[in-house]
Order: C-alpha cells, then sequence, then structure tokens
C-alpha cells in the first residue's frame, strides 16, 4: 500500500513500454514529436557552454566583464521565467498544442537574432527570446505527452521528454565541436537551434490537442478520438468516465470561484490538493536546480578550465562526457522510473549527488593548493612591461617566489604562462591580455587565465562524470515528471506553470553567480555551497514528495487530500495515539 491508502500498482517493467508503444505507434509519435520541445530546450541551454568561449574572443569586453558573461548565460532562464509564467496561462487558456506551436516561432526567431548579432547587448536579446520558448516548452512538452499517455507507461515516456532534452545538450556540444574552425563559430552554433524548431513546428500541425484539454472545453468528441487512438477499445469508455467526473469537479469550483486569473489563483491556493501538490512540485523543481547541474552544463567548459585544461577544443570535447553521460541516464531513467518509482529515485539520486560535490569540493581544494610556483624572473623577463602589476611589489620587496603561485596570480586578473620544460614547475605571472596570450603560445607555452596547470584535473573529469550520472536518472528527469502527475486537472496549466517559474527562478540565481561565486569562495567552496543545498533539498523531498508511480491522475489527487507525512512521522503519530489510549 502507498500512503494514505492508495493501492499500489503492479512494477511496471521496461518491456510494457516497448509492447505498448509496439501496439501502438501512434504514442510514441506523439511524444517524440512534442519531446523536440525538450531537444530545443536542451540545446539552447547547453549549446552557450561553448558559444560563450568564442564570443569573448570576438568581443574583447564580454571578456573583460564577468558580469556580462553571465548574463549572456543567465538571460536564456530569465526569458524562460516570463515564458513558464505566461505559459501556464496560455496552456489552459488556448492548448497545449498551440503553446508548443507559439514556442517554436520564438525559438526561430530567437535563433536568427543570435546568429546576426552584431553586438553583445543584441545575443542577449535573442537569448531572452530563445528563453521565452524554453520556458514555453519546459512545462508544456511533459504536460502535452503526460496527457496524452496511458498512466502504467505514463512516467516513461514523460521520461523521453527528459531525454530529449539530455540529448539536446550533448548534441550541442557536438556542434559546438563542429563549428570551431569555421569562420562565424559561435554564430552557427547559436543559428543552428532553428532547424528543429521548424521540424517540430511542421510535425505539431499533424498531431491533436490534448484530449484532457479537448474535454474541458466542450469538445467531447473530438476527445474521443484522440483516447480511441490512446486507449485500447475497453479501456476508453473507463478513461472518459474518469475525465468527465474530473471535469465536473472543475467547473464546480469555478462557479464557485470565478473565471478570472486571479480568482483561479486564489481558488488553487486555497484547494489543499493544490496546495499539497505545489509544495512538492515547487520542492523538486528548486532541488533539482540547487544542486549545481546547470552551472556543470552551462559552464563545463570554463569549469574544466578552472581545473587546468586551457585549449578552449580540449575541454569542450572533455565536456562531450559530461553530456555524454546525462542523456545515457535520461535513459535509465525510462527505464527505472516505472518500475521502481519517482521518489525512491530522486532520494538515491540526492544521495550520490552530495556524495559527488564534495569530493569536487576537496578537487579542486587541492588544485589550488598545488598550483605551480611562480618564476621571479621569468615574470620580469618574459616581455617589456609585461610582468604582472599585482606581482611588483613582491619583485621590489625581493620576496621568495614560494609566497605566490599559479592561483594568486589569477585572482590578481593576470594570467599564468607555463613553463615551457614542464607545465606543473614554476612560470611567469604576466599582464592578462590577448597580445600577451599570443607571445606566451609563440614560445610554445600554454597560457592560463581560468585556472591552472594541475596533477588533479583527470580527478575532476572523473568526479564530474560520476556526479552527472547520479542526477541524471533521478534528478535530472524526475521532477518534471512529478510535475505532470500531481495537478488536479482544472488548475494543471496554473500550478504547473508556477513551478516551472520556480524552477527557472532557482535556475537563473544558480547561472547568474556561478562565476561570481568561483571568484569570491573559490571552485572548491562553491561546490561545498551547492552540497549544503542539495543536503536540505533531499530533507525536503523526503518530507513533502509523495510516490505517484502507476497511479491515475484522479488517485494522485485523493493521495494529496491530506497531505503528505513521511513513514518516520507516521510511526510517530501512532506511538502517541497508543500511549493516549
Amino acid at each position: 500500500m502507498v500512503e494514505r491508502g492508495i493501492a499500489k500498482t503492479e512494477e511496471i517493467r521496461f518491456t510494457e513500454v516497448w509492447r505498448t508503444t509496439w501496439e501502438t505507434p501512434y504514442i510514441m509519435r506523439l511524444a517524440l514529436s512534442a519531446g523536440i520541445g525538450g531537444l530545443l530546450f536542451g540545446y539552447d541551454t547547453g549549446v552557450i557552454a561553448g558559444a560563450l568561449l568564442y564570443i569573448r574572443e570576438e568581443f574583447q569586453v564580454v571578456d573583460d566583464k564577468r558580469w556580462l558573461q553571465e548574463m549572456i548565460v543567465s538571460m536564456t532562464v530569465a526569458g524562460a521565467i516570463v515564458g513558464a509564467a505566461v505559459g501556464g496561462w496560455y496552456n489552459d487558456r488556448f492548448g497545449r498544442k498551440t503553446s508548443i506551436l507559439i514556442a517554436d516561432v520564438l525559438f526561430m526567431v530567437g535563433a536568427v537574432v543570435m546568429a546576426l548579432a552584431p553586438a553583445p547587448w543584441v545575443i542577449i536579446v535573442g537569448r531572452v527570446l530563445v528563453g521565452f520558448g524554453v520556458g514555453m516548452a519546459s512545462m508544456t512538452s511533459p504536460l502535452y505527452i503526460s496527457e496524452m499517455s496511458p498512466a502504467r507507461i505514463r512516467g516513461a515516456l514523460v521520461s523521453t521528454n527528459g531525454l530529449l532534452i539530455t540529448g539536446g545538450q550533448f548534441l550541442s556540444y557536438l556542434i559546438n565541436l563542429a563549428f570551431i574552425h569555421t569562420p562565424g563559430t559561435w554564430r552557427w552554433m547559436l543559428g543552428v537551434s532553428a532547424v528543429p524548431a521548424i521540424i517540430q513546428f511542421c510535425l505539431m500541425l499533424t498531431l491533436p490537442e490534448s484530449p484532457r484539454w479537448l474535454y474541458r472545453n466542450d469538445m467531447k468528441a473530438e476527445s474521443r478520438d484522440v483516447l480511441e487512438r490512446i486507449y485500447p477499445a475497453e479501456e476508453v469508455e473507463a478513461e472518459i468516465a474518469a475525465l468527465k467526473e474530473s471535469v465536473m469537479a472543475e467547473k464546480a469550483d469555478e462557479d464557485i470561484i470565478g473565471h478570472t486569473f486571479y480568482a483561479k489563483l486564489k481558488g488553487a491556493l486555497s484547494n489543499p490538493v493544490v496546495r499539497h501538490g505545489l509544495a512538492a512540485g515547487i520542492t523538486v523543481q528548486v532541488a533539482q536546480q540547487f544542486v549545481g547541474i546547470n552551472t556543470v552544463m552551462y559552464y563545463s567548459p570554463t569549469i574544466l578550465q578552472f581545473a587546468g585544461y586551457a585549449s578552449n577544443k580540449t575541454a569542450m570535447a572533455l565536456s562531450l562526457i559530461t553530456s555524454g553521460l546525462n542523456a545515457l541516464g535520461s535513459i535509465v531513467s525510462m527505464m527505472l522510473v516505472d518500475r521502481y518509482g519517482r521518489r525512491k529515485l530522486m532520494i538515491i539520486s540526492m544521495f550520490g549527488i552530495i556524495s559527488c560535490l564534495v569530493i569536487l569540493a576537496a578537487v579542486f581544494s587541492e588544485t589550488s593548493k598545488q598550483a605551480p610556483k611562480i618564476d621571479t624572473r621569468d615574470s620580469i623577463s618574459f616581455a617589456p612591461n609585461g610582468t604582472c602589476q599585482a606581482f611588483a611589489p613582491y619583485i621590489a620587496s625581493k620576496a621568495s617566489p614560494s609566497n605566490w603561485n599559479c592561483m594568486n596570480c589569477l585572482r590578481s586578473h593576470c594570467g599564468f604562462c607555463s613553463n615551457k620544460a614542464q607545465e606543473y614547475a614554476p612560470g611567469a605571472c604576466v599582464v592578462l591580455s590577448a597580445d600577451m596570450k599570443s607571445l606566451c603560445h609563440s614560445k610554445g607555452r600554454t597560457y592560463f587565465k581560468d585556472g591552472c596547470p594541475s596533477k588533479f584535473g583527470y580527478l575532476a573529469i572523473i568526479f564530474l562524470g560520476l556526479y552527472i550520472i547520479a542526477y541524471a536518472p533521478g534528478m535530472g528527469t524526475v521532477p518534471w515528471i512529478v510535475n505532470s502527475e500531481i495537478y488536479p486537472l482544472r488548475y494543471r496549466g496554473l500550478a504547473g506553470g508556477i513551478a516551472a517559474v520556480s524552477n527557472w527562478s532557482s535556475n537563473l540565481i544558480v547561472s547568474e553567480t556561478f562565476l561570481t561565486l568561483t571568484h569570491e569562495v573559490g571552485s572548491s567552496g562553491t561546490f561545498l555551497l551547492f552540497a549544503v543545498s542539495s543536503a536540505t533539498g533531499l530533507v525536503f523531498i523526503w518530507m513533502l514528495v509523495p510516490e505517484t508511480k502507476g497511479l491515475q491522475f484522479e488517485e494522485v489527487e485523493k493521495l494529496l487530500e491530506d497531505g503528505i507525512r513521511p513513514s518516520l512521522f507516521r510511526r510517530m503519530s501512532r506511538v502517541k495515539e497508543v500511549d493516549t489510549s
């Protein structure tokens, strides 16, 4: 049995998904077509990781200003907040299909604006437009797939959206590598996203609206037609009966509450099922972001440069490992989510995430301590007026070179030119400029400005990979599945929009502050902060999130009526009752 007396369904095997979609291929066509929104979501959020390296090379002002780099990365997230907020209302008012079509138009326009951008501010405008599309797609695609899926395989099919998100991120890294030697580099990287948007737009024109939305808007015949294409004939009547009951309850509520947005919002917050659903939905969405995942996805090449891989090409190539593992983890989620459940996967995932973050903090701490020393003579003789100004007092006082290392040099806004004979030996601390970088390379040496040469760099790759392996099957896809299941039909668009806004708001906070945090407290301190926030998220997930595996939407509503109490609290309550009696 599950909490509150709802019957626990039999375990769903992954083979059930293949059997059902083989017998009814139309279901997979719906899921994959709508899931292209997830692909665009993943591509447009992931592509900036590599594109930013080349935007910094073309626009010196971007390279000089950390806040401008954070803005270019995070403005898609800011746009997504608006897109998700408007998308919730638009979903309920005009339907899921129309929302996806609007998102595609925004993706196309944003891609063109970014590809043709003559200045950084135009890139930001394009990123905001793409963000509007990402926000709408982030909540509409899983919702559409969920409402088009039989309950027994719903989790796995919604996971296809998560798979396509991570697949889109992996594709963005491949595209980045493909264009590194092409004139226009980052313009091609950002502009290519218009192609899948055009494909999805054409495919969605041939697909129907969600049967639940159709039934709610008095298009019962059209709703039945769609359900007959999804469910076996013997299940259609039962599904329509459940739908009718849910819609009648919704309309009864609206007669009491009203039809305006504010009336609906007030009604939603006064409804215990919606309140408890939002507590769970917002918890998993915020927790998903505060584990720090999108700092890894948005800044992966930069993080690897922190770990000592100075080359743009090398950092991007190694980043394929993290994005590839993320996509692979989504496949694992599809295999496990309907067998072992949403809640269990998230809790196990969080334990793995916290462990990896703590180890990464230790790796980056050791990397900083073991950074190469500064060679005073080399720093003075490297080039006329080329010595880092912050290092000048040490030269004047004839202080020992052991007082400074590469990390001190970089934190002083200078560059480090490694030793030609041995990269980990003492090198020169020089002025941070493109000319110094070129001069360093001309001498057969490597120029570092984001991280230092390190013997521990490979450990950062290993544990970033393990972090992704822990994250992807659980916290990567399950929060979106949970949010597509836990709200009553009458509030599904509104509540889903609120939860999506919480996700993107948290994403904005993390992505907008990451570079600043790494500068102020170091990479080690930043990953340790993520470990603490992850532990906090784990506690709230354990306390507030129910198990919805295999339940009909109506059963989920009954489960949420009285709220969720963890098993430990229930046992304590029973003990008190016994003591009282």
